[in-house]
Order: structure tokens, then C-alpha cells, then sequence
């Protein structure tokens, strides 16, 4: 009996170790195990303990495994997963890898033979040069010209199309790999393991020229298809049509084609192209799309049409599209381009004569473009509210095309010019046959009783950044927009009690909230809804909500990028837009006449806003004698204005008369934001004043410091910063809040420092139009005027916490305020009030 009891026992402890030890160990599972346990990793890669003791009880085929290793074995199951997703992107990146140094390697090997190439030429000229002969031209310039010095081909013999074919694509190649151009890498755009490609542009060739490579996760013959689409892609392309197709060897494909080009600004005509495009494959696999220009009128707009259009040139262009092993295509686009400059008035000129612009405009715009698609379709890229990035894609390109439409005014899109007054600085051009319905659906058509009405203008800017002049009129838009005027065009959009003038005022309440939808995928480019909040008038209706919804591109705001223009380019929509919504672009171009001189640490900061800090950097004994800063007081830039309206037809005038005045105001308030930007206007020898009878930068920040003294019997900065310049600079970067007001019936701000704009959201333009009042609640009002006598009596007074206002309805709390008096040098005029904000913030 006791020995069965202890084998009993011992049956029983054995077994218990068995079935641990079977928990720990590894288990065989079957295929149909396996599968059952697919099935539910396809649903759940992470199931919970409740939900794998489910899965035990529905499969009988995993009645006989552990809870446990089912854990273990989704566990193994997500590493694995982990390992062939990285392991598939190493490939991925190794693949990519590979191909750029492969297109490294071809770039080295052609610099190469470019610096030999150039080695043979000097050795040339010197032996020329100590021969003393009497012919002065170096033969062997001849093998450096871009494109032969002969007559455009002409078409008229179809028979010779072949052979214009494939000279052309002798020259691209020459152009695209080879040296039959003296590349030099495009300024600012250094190649890198970030960046989208290599980028060079033409040192010394006839026209201009811009060349691009790069690595593309795309196939060849897609890459063709986008590319040979230019309106797509190139902004500036209004149309292109091919009028004649047929075969040529190795598979290939001859087109006519027949493009037509925005042109920029209204103060320059148009260009269109007649082109020959030849599309074939080469012995290595390649793709090649090539075109150059055909003499001759070839097809193109009937006569008065034709009018508002010069022919330029297209030299030898193209691209070389070649596969990669593992996909993907190594592509090389060549621009080569004459655009007739003579044309242009003299000023534009740097505009039609720059490889910059090029490069910018068409073969950088292409390999972004294509990069762009290649990382939606591999579904990298995240757009907001739900949209879909063909038709974010769509909105951009047509805010684009409708302001080069409404730039251009082209008479066969029915555009005509209205009587002008007389001044010509506003141009005013009406379309009666406006349509603004993009698709078939009658829902979302815009019916106009009278059309669209057109108010644009151009004027040249004189040291002003581009990029810093757009992000602040996209950041501050109450500083130039009327916000009545962009509700009747909102309302002139919508089927409303509203449509037409007559509507009740409505005020701006300073706030506008930025939607991001979309941007490109080196941000230079951004597609945003702006909201801008309003209330109407009257009291009884003060929570009737009128806000306004643009649709807005905003691009060229990297300060650094060479060549590129700056728009800010938006439309009113509905608050719930559809895909298809009409839309009515206006806006601002930006487009810089001359090359930059100076380095990026010379130029403005990336974040600049409106205020004093080149004065910092500068006083009265600075020396510009010498180095680089008359260079940056010499750029240019232009700037194209152009707003639409609708209109009724039997109020066609009093629309353009208001259209006229607004543009013109628009224009006062860009020039005076140009004024504070500009780093020449801020110089204190030929800057503009704070305000009028306001003494220099310097000088006031003395002022301040000095009254403080005087008046507080205590210094507003150390001892060691009130000598020379840096006083200037402590009191721009000082952490309280200092402003300065005049003294007058209604006073109003004439300085602040970095800390006092911050706190009432504005900028130094803005400043002059914010009274005193403004900024305090009814509780500071109130101790300002019980203590303001002391304040004129004393010199100085202390002022209890409290809140004030921003420009943007956001309450500030501060701890304490000091108020005091700034003396002038004669230590008897007040020259105005100071107030410092002790530690404020937002509440």
C-alpha cells in the first residue's frame, strides 16, 4: 500500500516537471496550426490573454498547445515581421544608394573630361598667344558651343524630319552627359544625401541653360508620360499641343508641337514655342524625350491672338530617363532655352537672361514634380481634412493658372481692356465670358450676370527680400487686406442674400487661423485654407458668425533658394469646399531681377519680422565703404499685383472704380511694408524715422535708458551695455515688454522692442496704428489716469498688475508696469512716454 502511494507520487511529480518543461521548450506546430494562427495575426498582431484562451477554444487544433507559446509564437511572429520590413527597406536604400553612386561616378567622368577638355584649350590659347598670329579667334571654341550658329531647321519637308530628329538627340546627350556645356553647380543647392538631385546651370553658352540628375523610384516610361505633360508640371506652360505624330525608328515617335507660356509680370508679353519632340530608346535600355525648336510659323492662334505672343527658342532640350537595377530611374534633364530678351523692357531683361530662373522655374519644378508623385504613389506623403493628393495637386495648379490667366489677360480667353484714367498704374481688364465651372456637374457652376473684373499692377522694389515679403503678407494679412472687399467677393461666389454690394459692413476681428492642406515635398510650396473670423456691425446681430475662407498657395518663402519667385496666391471658397469648387485667384508674384552677391549670412534671417534688429548690427560709424553691403543694397526684385472681381453688368463701373482704389491701397501698404523690411531703409543714415519727428534708433534707445536713470534712480540695463551700439541691442532683446507712445490728444505707439511686439502680436508697422487705450482693459485705464498725473509731475510712476490686450484679442498679465518720461538731449522736451511690462505672459 505504501509503495503504490509512492509510485502514485512519484508518477505524479514526474508528470507535473513534464508538462514545465513542455512549456518552456519549443513546439513543432502543424501547417494547419499555423494557418489558424495567420488567420488571426492577420487580424490582431498583438492579441490579449483573453483573446488567445478564445482563439484555444474555437480552433481544436490548438487544444493541446500552451496559452503560453501562443504568446511566444505571435511574439516570434511580430519579430519576424520587424526583421523583413527592415530588411526590405535596407535593400531599398542600398538600391538607392548604388544608383546615386553610380550617377556620381558619371558626373565625376564628365567633369573630368570637361577639366581636360578645358587643359587642351588653355594650351591652345597660350601657343596661339606666343605665336603672335594674326587671327585671334581660338579654333577650338568651336567644340565648346552649346548648339551649331546655323538658321532654325524648318519642317516643310517631312522627309528631313528624321535627320533633325536625331541631331537633336546627338546634341542633348552631348548636353546631358557629356561637355558640350560648361555646367557649374547651381548656387545654394549642393548636392547631398537629402537632396532631391544635382542641379548646374550654364556658365557661358548662348541663351540659358539649366541641367538636373537624380534618382527617381519611378519606371522609365512613366517618368515620360509626366514629363511630356508639361502643363502639369511647369506653372508657366498655358497650353501644348501636338498637331502632328508618326513613327520613326526603333520604336519611337516624332511630334509637332505647338506651347504657349505665361509670361511673369503685365509689364512683359508672352512666349510660344513651334518644337520638334522625339521620343526613342536607346542600345543601353534608356528613354530619351528631345526637342528643339523648327523655324518657320508652324501652327499657332489666329492672327490677333498671335499678337500677344513672342517666339522664342528652345535649343536642344530634353530627357535622359534610365532604369535602375531593382527599379527605380536615374533621370538627366537639360533646359536650354532663348527667350528672346531684347523683347522685354531693360529692367526685365536679368529675368529672360538668367540660368537661374530657369533652373528654378522649369528643370528643378520637373524632378521635384516627379519626386513628388513617385512619394504619393509609394504613400509617404500625409495630406490633412480628408483630401486626396491628385486633387490637392489640382487646387494648386489651378490658383496657379488662374492668376497667370488674370496676369496675362489674353484677348482669346475674352479679356479686354477697360478705359483707363489716365495714370496707367492700375491696369483694368473685364471678362464678360468668364467661366468658372470646372467640371460637368451644374452644382458646382458659378453663374455670372455680368463677369469678372480684373484690377493688376506692376512695380519694381529696390532692396527687399522677396521671401520675407511674402511670409509676412501671409502672416499678417490685416496690414494690407480690406476685409469688406474680401467678403463681396466671397459672398459675389455664393447664391446668397449677399451676392452683390449693398450687403451689411461687416468688421475684421484681427484673428486668422491657417489650415495647412498639403505641400510639396521640400515644403517650397504649402496649399492652406485661411479662415479670417468677422462679426457684423450692429449690436443686435454681433453673433451673426461672417467668416471667410480662402483657398491659398503660398511658395519661394526660403530666402536662400536662388532664381525662385515668391507668390502668395489665394481665392475665396466655401466653407465646405468641394473637389471641383469655382475658383477666382488673386494675389501677389515676387520676382527677383538680379543674381545674389551676397552670402547667406549677409542676407536677412530666415524669421525676420518687422522691426529694428538690422539696426543692431549697425550705427552711425559703421563703414560700408567696402565688402559686401552696398552688393545687397543693389537688388531687385518685381512685383505683380492682381485682384478678381465678379461683377454685375449694370454695375461693371462702380466695381472697377472700387477695384482701382483698392489695388491702389494695396499698393501703399506693400510699399510701406517694403520700406520696413528693406535692409537699406533700415540704416540709420538714409532709414525711414519710427514715426514722424521720431529721433534714429539709437538715439532713442539712449533717450530711454537715460530718462530711466533720471527719473527711477536705477538702470534699465547694466553698466557694461550703455556704451556705443550695444545699448540699441540690450534694449531689442530686453525680456520686458518696453514701448514707447507719443504724447499727443490720442497717443499712439512709435517703439517697441522684440519682447513688446511678441506681446501684442503686431509688428513695427503696425505698431503706429495701436493707441494707448487699446492695449488696457477698463481696470488699467483706469490706474493709468489716476496715476498719469503723477506720471507728468514726477517724471515716473509704478503701475499695479493687471491685463492688457494683444492686436489679437489674447489676454496678457504682467506683474508690474513702470511708466516714465523720455527726455530729449536738451534734457527739457518730452519727447514721449516709455512703459516697461514686468514679467508678462499670455493667460
Amino acid at each position: 500500500m505504501a509503495m503504490a502511494v509512492a509510485h502514485q507520487h512519484r508518477e505524479s511529480s514526474s508528470g507535473s516537471i513534464g508538462r514545465h518543461l513542455d512549456a518552456g521548450k519549443y513546439v513543432r506546430y502543424t501547417a494547419e496550426q499555423v494557418e489558424a494562427l495567420e488567420r488571426v495575426y492577420a487580424e490582431c498582431p498583438k492579441p490579449s490573454s483573453l483573446r488567445r484562451q478564445q482563439l484555444i477554444r474555437e480552433c481544436p487544433i490548438l487544444s493541446n498547445i500552451d496559452p503560453k507559446q501562443i504568446k511566444v509564437w505571435f511574439q516570434n511572429r511580430r519579430c519576424r515581421e520587424k526583421q523583413r520590413k527592415e530588411a526590405s527597406r535596407l535593400q531599398t536604400v542600398n538600391r538607392k544608394l548604388s544608383a546615386m553612386n553610380k550617377l556620381l561616378m558619371e558626373e565625376n567622368d564628365r567633369l573630368q573630361k570637361q577639366v581636360s577638355q578645358l587643359v587642351c584649350e588653355n594650351g591652345y590659347m597660350r601657343q596661339q598667344l606666343q605665336t603672335a598670329s594674326a587671327a585671334t579667334t581660338d579654333a577650338s571654341c568651336d567644340s565648346v558651343v552649346t548648339t551649331p550658329q546655323h538658321s532654325l531647321r524648318d519642317a516643310n519637308n517631312p522627309a528631313g524630319l528624321l535627320s533633325i530628329a536625331e541631331e537633336t538627340l546627338a546634341e542633348f546627350l552631348s548636353k546631358a552627359t557629356g561637355t558640350a556645356v560648361d555646367w557649374v553647380q547651381m548656387p545654394g543647392m549642393k548636392p547631398g544625401p537629402d537632396s532631391v538631385g544635382i542641379f548646374a546651370i550654364s556658365q557661358s553658352c548662348s541663351g540659358v541653360a539649366a541641367r538636373a540628375c537624380g534618382l527617381v523610384s519611378l519606371e522609365p516610361t512613366k517618368i515620360s508620360e509626366i514629363l511630356k505633360d508639361r502643363p502639369s508640371w511647369f506653372r508657366d506652360c498655358r497650353s501644348l499641343e501636338v498637331f502632328t505624330m508618326f513613327p520613326a525608328g526603333n520604336g519611337g515617335t516624332i511630334e509637332l508641337v505647338y506651347t504657349q507660356t505665361y509670361a511673369p509680370t503685365t509689364l512683359a508679353p508672352a512666349r510660344d514655342f513651334w518644337t520638334l519632340r522625339y521620343t526613342t530608346s536607346l542600345e543601353n535600355g534608356s528613354l530619351v524625350v528631345c526637342e528643339r525648336s523648327l523655324s518657320g510659323s508652324g501652327a499657332g492662334p489666329n492672327a490677333a491672338a498671335a499678337a500677344q505672343f513672342v517666339r522664342a527658342e528652345m535649343l536642344p532640350s530634353g530627357y535622359l530617363i534610365r532604369p535602375c537595377e531593382g527599379g527605380g530611374s536615374i533621370i538627366h534633364i537639360v533646359d536650354h532655352l532663348n527667350l528672346e530678351a531684347w523683347n522685354v523692357p531693360e529692367v526685365l531683361r536679368p529675368l529672360y537672361e538668367s540660368s537661374k530662373v530657369v533652373a528654378q522655374k522649369m528643370t528643378i519644378a520637373a524632378l521635384r514634380y516627379i519626386r513628388q508623385i513617385a512619394q504619393e504613389t509609394s504613400g509617404e506623403v500625409v495630406y490633412g481634412l480628408g483630401r486626396q493628393p491628385a486633387v490637392l495637386r489640382t487646387f494648386s495648379q489651378r490658383l496657379s493658372r488662374g492668376f497667370n490667366d488674370a496676369v496675362n489677360g489674353f484677348n482669346d480667353d475674352g479679356w479686354s481692356l477697360m478705359n483707363g484714367d489716365g495714370a496707367e498704374d492700375v491696369i483694368i481688364a473685364v471678362n464678360s465670358t468668364k467661366n468658372l465651372s470646372t467640371t460637368s456637374n451644374p452644382a458646382n457652376s458659378l453663374s455670372l450676370v455680368g463677369g469678372i473684373l480684373c484690377a493688376k499692377a506692376s512695380m519694381l522694389l529696390q532692396n527687399v527680400p522677396p521671401a520675407v515679403l511674402v511670409r509676412f503678407l501671409r502672416e499678417h494679412r490685416s496690414e494690407w487686406a480690406d476685409f469688406n472687399v474680401d467678403a463681396y467677393s466671397a459672398a459675389s461666389l455664393k447664391a446668397g442674400p449677399y451676392t452683390h454690394p449693398g450687403m451689411r459692413p461687416t468688421r475684421f476681428t484681427g484673428s486668422q487661423i491657417i489650415m495647412p492642406l498639403g505641400h510639396t515635398i521640400e515644403h517650397e510650396e504649402v496649399l492652406e485654407v485661411i479662415r479670417l473670423e468677422g462679426h457684423l456691425l450692429p449690436q443686435e446681430d454681433a453673433f451673426a458668425s461672417r467668416d471667410i475662407h480662402l483657398l491659398q498657395i503660398c511658395s519661394g518663402v526660403d530666402e536662400h533658394a536662388v532664381g525662385a519667385c515668391s507668390e502668395l496666391v489665394f481665392a475665396p471658397i466655401d466653407e465646405m469646399f468641394p473637389d471641383d469648387a469655382p475658383l477666382l485667384p488673386s494675389g501677389f508674384r515676387i520676382i527677383p531681377l538680379d543674381s545674389k552677391t551676397c552670402d547667406a549670412k549677409d542676407s536677412l534671417t530666415t524669421h525676420r519680422t518687422l522691426d529694428l534688429t538690422s539696426s543692431l548690427e549697425v550705427g552711425p560709424a559703421i563703414n560700408h565703404a567696402g565688402g559686401d553691403a552696398p552688393l545687397a543694397h543693389n537688388s531687385r526684385s518685381v512685383l505683380t499685383i492682381a485682384f478678381q472681381f465678379p461683377f454685375d453688368s449694370t454695375l461693371q463701373d462702380n466695381v472697377a472704380n472700387m477695384a482701382c482704389q483698392y489695388v491702389r491701397s494695396v499698393i501703399s501698404s506693400v510699399q510701406r511694408v517694403a520700406m520696413a523690411i528693406s535692409p537699406a531703409g533700415l540704416t540709420p543714415s538714409v532709414g525711414p524715422k519710427l514715426s514722424p519727428g521720431s529721433p534714429e534708433a539709437l538715439t532713442l534707445a539712449h533717450w530711454i535708458c537715460q530718462s530711466y536713470s533720471y527719473h527711477l534712480r536705477a538702470e534699465l540695463l547694466r553698466s557694461d551695455s550703455l556704451g556705443g551700439d550695444s545699448v540699441l541691442k540690450h534694449i531689442w532683446h530686453h525680456q520686458d515688454a518696453i514701448l514707447c507712445c507719443s504724447l499727443k490728444s490720442l497717443p499712439v505707439f512709435i517703439f517697441a522692442n522684440q519682447a513688446g511686439l511678441d506681446m501684442l502680436e503686431t509688428t513695427l508697422v503696425a505698431l503706429q496704428d495701436i493707441t494707448l487705450d487699446k492695449i488696457f482693459d477698463e481696470s488699467g485705464r483706469k490706474s493709468l489716469c489716476a496715476d498719469f498725473a503723477k506720471l507728468m509731475q514726477q517724471g515716473s510712476t509704478y503701475l499695479p498688475a493687471g491685463i492688457c490686450m494683444s492686436t489679437m484679442g489674447r489676454h496678457v498679465s504682467y506683474e508690474q508696469a513702470v511708466a516714465w518720461k523720455v527726455l530729449a538731449a536738451d534734457e527739457s522736451t518730452v519727447h514721449c512716454l516709455a512703459f516697461s511690462f514686468v514679467n508678462w505672459s499670455f493667460v
